[in-house]
């Protein structure tokens, strides 16, 4: 597929444009001198790609110049016709006031005019149901299962899209959306990429659900034998005293209750006293020592004392004495250090005591209060407020258990989603060796075809490169490199950025042309930033490539063309020219916007 003519309803506003099948040249020349050191000049030289792409189908969206100044392109209609691989033509018609209103039709003749069209093949569709019938007429069969609209970006280059060569501006987006789609045309197997992206979706959204299902249980995670056990229990002291308050009888309860106060409650509060006493008495040894330990021997003192009394005092004893209080004050550091360790565990330890204590002893009160109880009533209400809570914390228990099952199974899930995405990675990296060591893999040919183009610009090899990062998604590069083989410095990168996505666009063609895919590529400012020499260089690959039959439309500016060369371009390869001599050399001639 090849663009064959671009026209409008209004041919006095809006130039024809003609396309040849080779190379095709938008040339926007400067000729007054106030605008020669104008950076823009509103010539609508970059327009041109906007409106091919607004031709294709592309979303109607508020920011695009059609629409944001809508009042003075509301009366305008394109008509983009094309050149399709069975030598028939397509012309797709597309106003500005209903855009989302397309007609299409099939011909056989070149460079129609259909302005006055009474009947198309498709008459006013759908903006979506036009974009299936573009896609399925031309049956870019090699990317599906992705629409024709996907391989445009690289088709339609504009300045923007130069800022890297794999991720256009369209694909500022998520990785997926993108990535399978460039590890495809470029020959690997996408389905493998696609599915390991769906699977890091769903671990992701299972791990989510199980960080939820976590706070939930509120961070406690019990065995969930020892739950069905504390249900076991719970539930027969539930049938115990449902018994009880049916028979109406107490008396077994009472006996329960006494068992328990002398048996557990008297002695857990008898240890526990003791175990504070222990604790009490150690926390005040520790901080009567803390207080005490202090160096009272000073040796400046003790050798004045010694001056006063006329006794020697030598030099080496006063060195020893410093020496030996230094080492003393390090191993009370030390000691102060442990002994501070031990009496914050020690108050924590008894905080905890005290607490059960007064647990207990509420416990213990209450216990006692039933016990000396003589009103059977009050003694019922008191069992059936114990059913009431017993029934309570089995409730929690059974929801807990609810919990924990739904954890187990989401952890089964994950283990599951995670080794399933293990064996895609492997999978993943087995294809992209194929495609790296065989050299008729379709990957191999474009690198070949791009580091060549890039050779035969500036005398330097480039590499393609495809490699899976830690996370396990593909990763794309393209880098010049130096004599021994090595990636250059950053500056040359940017510095050769535009060319670099020129060779890979060209490449991609190149290798699918066997193949029913797009002959044709838009390239904007495609000279800029190269010298001279390189340009020409530059431009013999352009119509090296025009040749072997793929589509060139570029935009230039007169200053980018070297000016030691006679002709640059020769006459049939410039389609329009474009001046800064009145709106009749712009693009639309129209007032500027």
């Amino acid at each position: 597929m090849k663009l064959s003519k671009l026209y409008s309803n209004k041919p006095d506003l809006f130039e024809t444009i003609i396309f040849s099948s080779g190379l095709n040249v938008i040339q926007a020349e400067i000729r007054l001198p106030e605008n020669k050191k104008k950076d823009t000049h509103n010539l609508g030289k970059s327009t041109l790609g906007k409106l091919l792409d607004f031709c294709f189908l592309s979303k109607k969206k508020s920011e695009f110049f059609l629409f944001k100044h809508k009042q003075i392109f509301k009366q305008f209609v394109f008509f983009l016709e094309l050149e399709l691989e069975d030598g028939s033509y397509l012309t797709i018609r597309r106003c500005v006031t209903d855009a989302t209103r397309i007609s299409i039709k099939k011909h056989t003749d070149s460079h129609q005019d259909f302005t006055q069209l009474a009947h198309w093949d498709h008459e006013n569709v759908s903006f979506d149901k036009a974009k299936e019938i573009l896609d399925s007429i031309l049956n870019f069969y090699l990317i599906k299962p992705w629409q024709y609209r996907k391989i445009l970006g690289y088709l339609l280059r504009s300045q923007d899209d130069y800022r890297d060569v794999f991720q256009l501006r369209k694909f500022a987006s998520k990785h997926k959306d993108w990535k399978p789609f460039l590890a495809h045309i470029l020959g690997f197997n996408s389905d493998l990429i696609v599915k390991h992206y769906e699977l890091e979706a769903k671990l992701k959204d299972a791990q989510d659900r199980e960080t939820i299902v976590k706070q939930e249980l509120g961070g406690s995670i019990e065995d969930i034998s020892r739950i069905d056990g504390l249900l076991l229990l719970k539930q027969q002291d539930v049938n115990e005293r449902q018994r009880l308050l049916d028979k109406f009888d107490f008396h077994s309860v009472d006996q329960a209750k006494t068992k328990k106060l002398i048996d557990e409650l008297d002695l857990q509060i008898a240890t526990l006293n003791k175990n504070r006493y222990s604790l009490d008495f150690n926390r005040k040894k520790i901080e009567l020592s803390l207080q005490k330990q202090q160096i009272l021997f000073d040796p400046d003192e003790a050798e004045s004392l010694y001056k006063e009394a006329g006794i020697l005092f030598p030099e080496q004893l006063k060195k020893d004495f410093n020496q030996l209080i230094q080492f003393n004050r390090a191993i009370t550091e030390e000691r102060h250090t442990y002994l501070k360790e031990e009496l914050s565990s020690i108050k924590k330890e008894l905080t905890n005591i005290n607490q059960t204590l007064l647990q207990l002893g509420e416990e213990r009160t209450q216990t006692l209060s039933f016990l000396g109880e003589t009103d059977i009533f009050n003694k019922y209400k008191q069992i059936s407020n114990d059913l009431i809570t017993l029934k309570t914390d089995i409730a929690f228990l059974e929801r807990q258990k609810e919990f924990i099952h739904k954890l187990q199974e989401l952890r089964t899930e994950i283990r599951l989603l995670d080794e399933q995405s293990q064996k895609v990675r492997i999978d993943m990296e087995n294809d992209l060796e194929i495609q790296n060591t065989q050299e008729t893999s379709l990957f191999s040919e474009i690198r070949l075809y791009f580091s060549r183009i890039v050779e035969d610009v500036i005398s330097r090899m480039a590499l393609l490169n495809v490699k899976i990062n830690r996370k396990g998604h593909f990763d794309f590069s393209a880098d010049i490199l130096d004599e021994a083989g090595r990636s250059t410095s950053a500056d040359d990168g940017h510095t050769y950025k535009k060319l670099l996505c020129v060779a890979f666009d060209l490449a991609i063609l190149r290798a699918h042309l066997k193949d029913n895919f797009p002959r044709f590529v838009y390239h904007d400012g495609i000279f800029e930033s190269l010298d001279d020499r390189k340009k020409i260089n530059l431009l013999n690959v352009i119509r090296q490539y025009s040749n072997l039959g793929i589509q060139q439309i570029i935009t230039v500016i007169d200053s980018d063309i070297p000016l030691d060369t006679d002709i640059f371009f020769d006459k049939n390869e410039i389609a329009l020219v474009l001046h800064d001599e009145g709106i009749k050399g712009r693009l639309f001639k129209l007032p500027s916007w």
